[in-house]
């Protein structure tokens, strides 16, 4: 493996004395997240029965899926709040802040009525907890991925990018479908539908908990903590620009911020439409029975954790570009094959399913296991927490809305696996036109940024101290 040189000018930044509980926060911060935000995939039947009733199946779904994708929708104003904070008042307390907010919210989800007895207030007050949710879930974005990548040193950046984007996302969902599997050996049947919906949604209270365990064990980022000593002890040589975040749109960023989104976008279409609509897919158009379905998604939400570790690692060996374009090649034809193939298994063959399940898991988490960190390369620490949660956020947003096409698009449950698989198609070509058009970015966290005139730009909370992005490979 190549070793990671600091270019010259660049400031090292003191190695975090607790890497470990900054990198454990990050990823059960982004697990417990998603396994808030996505319980409503695991009780989609029954919200959609009891919260947004249709005349079809189809219909009651998609209203289900629109209030999932409300929540997503959120993210990117959450990420400008919070990543906004973040990078002035530094990457821990706003995470305190967002994850019992996210697991609060969660849990009131399961206290609202049903449509049967409130009416029309019933999925009105669903959704506008669900906004409440997503922007919360956008600050969480802005904590875990930078706090984990900021406190390790370079050698292990790809791996926690991997382990914090993929692996807390396949935990947060193993931990759902646990959940899920526990809630209906109490609440079997109709009785799932009646409260055991509301006993998933309470659960979420278990991601706020963990906001108390950040507050006693996990340290500052020690870039950011760098920065504002650096910032406070320099003089003020020139006359100073500060961060704004209009600069994320503007000027140099303005092409990097597009592309990133673009990169974001195809990465977690990929994801929504495998994962995201595993439980679905399984339910509706395979007709597993729950028990098994909860089996089948906690092993492929386990071999997530594998896939985004993994290709993590093999983006700090190879880089990240490659890596993305090579998993992103071989998507383009496994992952809609092996959704046809998924949706035309008997419900009975429980083998083949767990195959095929594994392999559209696998393939779809590693392609975007390495973004959290090409993202983080391409912003200096003054940006960061804004610039990759916006990124992200933003990108995720577009990709969390896919689902929700492909059930208005199917007239009939028949008909969503081969809508799936257009999309799927779609979703992978996006992924690999704009990572084909990014720099390589690996080992650029470290590089010290220029402004566009050459003048310095002032870190958060201080005056300007060197610490910015490469003008020309941020610029490409």
């Amino acid at each position: 493996m190549a070793q990671h040189q600091l270019p010259s000018g660049s400031v090292a930044s003191a190695p975090s004395r607790a890497p470990l509980a900054a990198a454990f926060a990050s990823v059960a911060g982004w697990a417990f997240d998603l396994f808030d935000l996505f319980l409503l995939l695991y009780v989609a039947g029954p919200v959609g029965r009891q919260i947004f009733p249709a005349h079809s199946e189809t219909l009651s779904l998609a209203a289900v899926f629109a209030s999932f994708a409300v929540s997503v929708l959120m993210r990117p104003a959450g990420a400008a709040i919070f990543g906004e904070l973040a990078d002035r008042k530094g990457r821990k307390a706003i995470m305190v802040t967002v994850l019992a907010g996210v697991g609060l919210s969660t849990a009131a989800m399961g206290l609202v009525p049903t449509y049967a007895t409130i009416g029309v207030a019933a999925p009105v007050i669903f959704i506008a907890l669900r906004v409440v949710q997503g922007l919360f879930v956008g600050g969480v974005t802005a904590t875990t991925h930078t706090l984990g990548t900021e406190s390790v040193g370079p050698r292990w950046r790809g791996l926690m990018s991997g382990l914090i984007g993929g692996g807390g996302a396949g935990l947060g969902a193993a931990m759902a479908s646990v959940a899920f599997i526990v809630v209906t050996l109490f609440f079997p049947g109709d009785r799932f539908d009646e409260i055991g919906w509301r006993v998933m949604f309470f659960t979420g209270l278990l991601g706020g908990a963990l906001s108390l365990f950040v507050l006693a064990k996990v340290e500052e980022s020690p870039l950011w903590t760098a920065e504002q000593a650096k910032a406070a002890a320099a003089p003020v040589r020139a006359p100073a620009k500060r961060m704004r975040f209009r600069d994320l749109a503007t000027g140099r960023y303005r092409t990097i911020l597009f592309i990133n989104i673009a990169v974001a976008a195809g990465a977690g279409a990929q994801y929504y439409l495998t994962s995201g609509f595993l439980p679905t897919l399984l339910d509706s158009v395979v007709g597993m029975s729950a028990s098994s379905r909860g089996s089948v998604l906690l092993v492929a939400s386990l071999i997530v954790v594998v896939a985004a570790t993994a290709a993590g690692e093999l983006s700090e060996r190879v880089g990240r570009r490659k890596t993305m374009l090579g998993i992103g090649a071989v998507n383009l034809v496994a992952l809609p094959l092996i959704t046809l193939a998924l949706a035309r298994r008997d419900p009975g063959d429980t083998g083949t399913i767990v195959l095929l399940a594994c392999l559209l898991a696998f393939l779809a988490n590693a392609a975007y296991a390495p973004v959290l960190i090409f993202l983080n390369e391409r912003y200096p620490t003054a940006l960061r927490s804004r610039g990759t949660a916006v990124s992200w956020n933003t990108g995720f947003m577009l990709g969390g809305l896919t689902p929700t096409f492909v059930n208005l698009l199917s007239p009939g449950i028949a008909d969503v696996p081969g809508r799936l698989s257009i999309f799927l198609v779609c979703s992978v070509v996006v992924f690999l036109v704009a990572v084909g058009i990014s720099p390589e970015t690996r080992g650029n966290i470290d590089r010290p940024a220029i402004d566009d005139d050459g003048s310095p730009v002032e870190a958060p909370g201080g005056p300007a101290v060197g610490l910015h992005a490469d003008r020309v490979h941020e610029g490409r």
